[in-house]
């Protein structure tokens, strides 16, 4: 995160006593996704966040890979994914590698009976339909469509959904989610030329305590399996907290575009980076204004990565064909490039409306079987004159 933030009571100095007005210690809890080497945040709650009285069954969550294994281009129908009650049923792995797992949801319910925590990976999700609340223990973050919401590996959570109508592009990125270097100042302010800035970062707002105690289930996923935790109390007990290691969200509508006399490549489009991959949003901007401009993109070789591109909205000159909720799987290997007739038809054209989320893998990515199941046959052969 670029900033400090903080939320409720704290004690003056770190690692000292703190006590509730009954004179109780609160239990300070560290919170760090890379040990004690990083960015991290304090916790002070009322009860030990260690007091677990049971544990249930283990569901195994590993992304199974389909068969089939050939070098070409891929089209999913992501509105395929049919939607479900349960938040974590819903989440359908689609394509995943050793660095990230991509996945769709259409939940129709809000968690209301359990907890969830992702103890492999920080979770980066954008909100296609929908919106809503997330509660944490660092307090409540509101969020609507078009939000990417940034959380923490180990962050205990729950979702609610203000309607039943839900659409989810979630990406497990099993190295910390963070804004581009090239943004960023060496001390971590985001810098003039940068897309965004602090202004556009939301963090949680109104941090609730809860004081209970009963039977509290977490679900927590680990090394790909899923653990039934029953806690003794609330987790969300925390009476303050401070730090740089929290969940955010920022709005895909709050990326400034750049643009210029000709064609720009796609990491003008860079919104955030992990190890192996990256994350690009494709906004409503102006094209290019050189006079003799061709606003297609040109052909590119994907050499050494594999390129999904998620369609959010808008009309997208370079694809035929392109439905809300498509994906697109351009594989290391072979180039790829505008449809037939694109590049002539978009000469002229003044601006785009397309709106679109794009993660580069360095690492081939593999299909599930529900990935499969969605794809739209002969998309492969579409640029075939």
């Amino acid at each position: 995160m670029p900033y400090y933030k903080i939320l409720g009571n704290v004690p003056h100095k770190r690692h000292t006593q703190f006590r509730a007005p009954d004179r109780r210690l609160y239990a300070e809890q560290l919170f760090s996704t890379e040990g004690f080497s990083s960015d991290y945040s304090l916790f002070y709650h009322l009860y030990p966040p260690t007091q677990i009285k049971n544990t249930g069954a283990t569901v195994d969550l590993r992304p199974d890979a389909a068969t089939e294994k050939k070098l070409q281009h891929r089209s999913f129908d992501g509105f395929k994914i049919l939607p479900m009650e349960d938040y974590l049923r819903s989440r359908q792995v689609i394509l995943f590698n050793s660095d990230c797992h991509i996945s769709l949801a259409a939940p129709e319910q809000s968690m209301k009976d359990y907890f969830y925590k992702n103890a492999d990976a920080d979770e980066l999700i954008f909100v296609h339909e929908g919106s809503g609340i997330l509660h944490t223990l660092y307090g409540d973050l509101d969020f609507t469509a078009g939000d990417y919401i940034i959380i923490p590996r180990g962050t205990i959570y729950q979702m609610e959904f203000s309607g039943t109508l839900n659409r989810l592009l979630i990406v497990e990125s099993f190295s910390p989610i963070r804004f581009p270097k090239r943004y960023r100042s060496p001390f971590g302010q985001l810098l003039e030329h940068a897309p965004y800035c602090e202004r556009d970062i939301r963090g949680p707002k109104e941090l609730v305590t809860h004081d209970e105690k009963g039977d509290f289930l977490v679900r927590v996923k680990k090394q790909g399996h899923l653990y039934n935790l029953h806690y003794a109390t609330h987790p969300f007990d925390v009476v303050g907290w401070d730090g740089c290691c929290y969940p955010f969200a920022f709005s895909i509508h709050d990326f400034e575009p750049i643009t210029g006399r000709v064609h720009q490549p796609p990491p003008v489009h860079q919104t955030f980076e992990a190890r192996n991959f990256v994350v690009c949003s494709f906004v409503p901007r102006l094209f290019d204004y050189h006079p003799e401009a061709i606003p297609a993109p040109y052909n590119h070789s994907n050499i050494d990565s594999d390129e999904l591109l998620y369609y959010a909205d808008g009309d997208f000159m370079s694809r035929k064909n392109v439905t809300r909720g498509m994906i697109t799987l351009h594989p290391a290997g072979i180039p790829h490039g505008p449809h037939p007739g694109a590049v002539e038809k978009s000469i002229g054209t003044k601006e785009t409306k397309e709106l679109a989320v794009m993660i580069d893998t360095f690492h081939p990515l593999q299909l599930t079987k529900q990935a499969v199941e969605i794809e739209n046959p002969g998309y492969t052969m579409s640029w075939a004159e």
